[in-house]
């Protein structure tokens, strides 16, 4: 049993007492871990009632720990959607690496500062060759660099302020980025967070395999000249967040060049897939973009909150980002050595390359490099394996390791089947064994937004009797006789 807090000053652990905490946790996380594939992959039950438990006041005193663990463990955890499950096939799953603990565990009680270099010079330096192995896989030279963000909302958003900047200089006034219509909404919101108006930017349109159309493009972009707007920035796909597509990288490299924008690649989710020999074919000219925003939190299977800005030149971060202040140690100067504050929008910030750096030391390259070849194969096999159900279109191939798909019984009338599948997909996520999500897009074969079903197999625990599962639950919900 953990120690009872007795002495005069209650916040001051000492290790036997660190000790039976961690301890208590792992007889709550041991089991939950080794019970995890045969849990649900969601459970919403009850949700409200759980929410109200927990709006409550701040305790003025403390309770003992098993009770807080069994509130946690009893009632909030089991009552999400279950982001670690092999069953969770929804949006773009974060993995929930469990290595990952060790490390922020480390971070977490030794509580080194990172945001500038001197102060852990080591845990630094270790996060800045993380950064420089993410350059190395994009392709980046030894001119480029980076940052470690919460996510690829925030490196997207430094993307645009670091392309404003080089752009645009401090006059931003006709400033117009442009984007695909499969851009995930954190685009937008970065552009007005960066100052600029809804109408500054353009959404282009996408080809029949729902990449950014160049010849749309290069027309918008010519239209706005004309019209006296300054066109700087381009941000193309590299698996996009509704069905994994990977824009034409190389040929919008070649536009960019041409038209001096800046291209930023948001490749959150499909960025890791380098790691891979398809990946690399499927990614190719990324390394010529100026930008790329990368989630280890996706491709690395790594817990939420891990994501990353690489830039192909590292002094275009420290034009933007930048700034003096007389009560702090001087900026580095030696190119080897980095201040993290002056290349993005923290000053204070965890240790987050050692949530990256230990489990790839404790794993190697190789394991996540085999769990991603494994995935984009379980992806086209389920794809395959899908089609060949009666009714079924694929309507977006797996570039990596998402599709999507419609089921069109050919007796159905036309203005049902988005209701249709939307009980389909309902069927499917009631056996909780899987969790699938869908989108609304507007479908190339028919010339109109309709409703489809998505796949995403990114959890490194998703293998080969998950696809046999989802073949089973989607057969049974295309032939339920309710319709």
């Amino acid at each position: 049993m953990p120690r009872p807090f007795r002495h005069s000053a209650p916040l001051e652990l000492g290790g036997a007492e660190l000790r039976d905490l961690v301890s208590a946790c792992m007889d709550r996380l041991a089991p939950w871990l080794d019970e995890l594939k045969e849990q649900p992959a969601h459970s919403l039950d009850g949700s409200h009632k759980v929410a109200r438990g927990f709006d409550e006041p701040m305790p003025e005193h403390g309770v003992p720990f098993r009770r807080v663990l069994a509130r946690l463990f009893d009632r909030a955890i089991p009552v999400s959607l279950n982001t670690a499950s092999p069953g969770y096939l929804a949006y773009l799953p974060g993995g929930g690496l469990p290595s990952t603990a060790l490390a922020d565990l480390i971070a977490d009680v030794t509580n080194r500062y990172t945001g500038i270099w001197m102060p852990a010079p080591g845990l630094v330096q270790l996060e800045i060759s993380v950064i420089r192995w993410f350059c190395s896989l994009a392709g980046y030279g030894p001119s480029s660099g980076g940052w470690l963000c919460s996510g690829g909302s925030i490196a997207n958003l430094a993307a645009v302020v670091a392309a404003r900047e080089a752009k645009l200089g401090e006059d931003i006034d006709g400033g117009v980025l442009y984007t695909s219509e499969g851009a995930h909404h954190s685009i937008a919101k970065a552009a007005r967070v960066a100052g600029f108006p809804r109408r500054a930017m353009r959404v282009v349109p996408v080809d029949e395999s729902f990449r950014l159309k160049r010849d749309d493009l290069a027309r918008t972009v010519a239209e706005d000249r004309a019209a006296g707007l300054r066109p700087f920035m381009v941000v193309a796909q590299a698996g996009s967040t509704p069905v994994g597509a990977v824009d034409d990288l190389a040929g919008l490299a070649d536009f960019c060049a041409d038209m001096g924008l800046w291209l930023h690649v948001d490749a959150a989710y499909g960025g890791f897939f380098l790691l891979t020999e398809r990946g690399q074919a499927a990614l190719a000219g990324i390394e010529r973009a100026d930008s790329v925003a990368l989630d280890p939190h996706k491709g690395l299977f790594l817990p939420y909150g891990t994501g990353c800005l690489l830039v192909k030149e590292l002094a275009t971060l420290r034009a933007a980002f930048a700034e003096k202040a007389a009560y702090m140690p001087p900026s580095q100067e030696d190119e080897e050595h980095w201040d993290f504050s002056d290349l993005g929008l923290e000053l204070s910030r965890p240790a987050r390359g050692l949530r990256i750096w230990l489990p790839l030391w404790l794993h190697g390259a190789s394991a996540f490099r085999d769990a991603l070849d494994e995935k984009l194969d379980l992806a086209r096999s389920a794809a395959a394996r899908v089609r060949a159900l009666p009714g079924v279109r694929i309507v977006a191939e797996p570039e990596l390791s998402l599709f999507a798909f419609r089921v069109e019984p050919p007796e159905m009338k036309a203005a049902e089947l988005d209701a249709f599948n939307r009980r389909v997909l309902a069927r499917i996520n009631q056996r909780k064994r899987l969790m699938l999500t869908g989108t609304t897009l507007r479908d190339p074969a028919l010339g109109e937004e309709v409703f489809v079903i998505r796949v995403c197999v990114l959890c490194f625990r998703t293998h080969a009797d998950r696809i046999d599962m989802l073949i089973e639950d989607l057969s049974g919900a295309i032939a339920d006789p309710r319709g």
